[in-house]
């Protein structure tokens, strides 16, 4: 989708307002005030932060519908993935140099009718029934290998905790987004 794509530019500047906003969050306690350049940075957009040390998961939060610009986006999901992973201990000040950031652009989620028409790799998915609900970004499928039912019975049990086979379930809803993924 068009109106989503970041160019090589606004993909630096984002990642700089990720690692910016952690160094000065994690170092003095303040957000600090950015203003953006590229345009495509204030439109409202969702957006994941996952943080690595080494290759190892070290958090990941996201927001996948927003009302605020992109770069806020930015700077509250890599404040949220440094200090309020429940997975993880809070990221330091002192292991910020070995952290390596990743952003994923998320477009407008879009429900789809049959699971079948999902595609592993491009498609992120989220799952909801009752007040269960959880969400896979796309990459999920090419990092672990899975295929698509391994990646839906994961989705569902892992981080749903509804059953595995409930994306099968015509009470379940389930809805599809793509990601613009890119990392320092």
């Amino acid at each position: 989708m068009k109106e989503y794509h970041l160019d090589n530019q606004a993909k630096k500047e984002a990642l700089m307002i990720a690692r910016t906003t952690l160094v000065e969050f994690l170092s003095k306690g303040k957000i600090p005030l950015v203003a953006p350049k590229n345009e495509i940075l204030l439109k409202p957009m969702g957006a994941f932060i996952t943080l690595r040390n080494k290759n190892e998961l070290r958090g990941c939060i996201g927001q996948i519908e927003t009302k605020k610009p992109l770069y806020k986006t930015i700077q509250e999901m890599a404040i949220s993935s440094a200090t309020k992973d429940p997975r993880f201990l809070p990221v330091t000040a002192k292991e910020l140099g070995k952290i390596t950031i990743e952003v994923s652009v998320l477009t407008p989620p879009k429900k789809v009718t049959r699971w079948q028409e999902i595609k592993l790799g491009v498609h992120g998915v989220i799952v909801e029934k009752g007040w269960n609900k959880g969400v896979f970004l796309p990459q999920v499928a090419t990092e672990t290998g899975w295929d698509l039912q391994q990646f839906l019975s994961a989705l569902c049990c892992e981080k749903a905790d509804l059953s595995p086979d409930c994306y099968k379930d015509p009470q379940s809803n389930l809805y599809i987004f793509e990601a613009q993924v890119f990392e320092e």
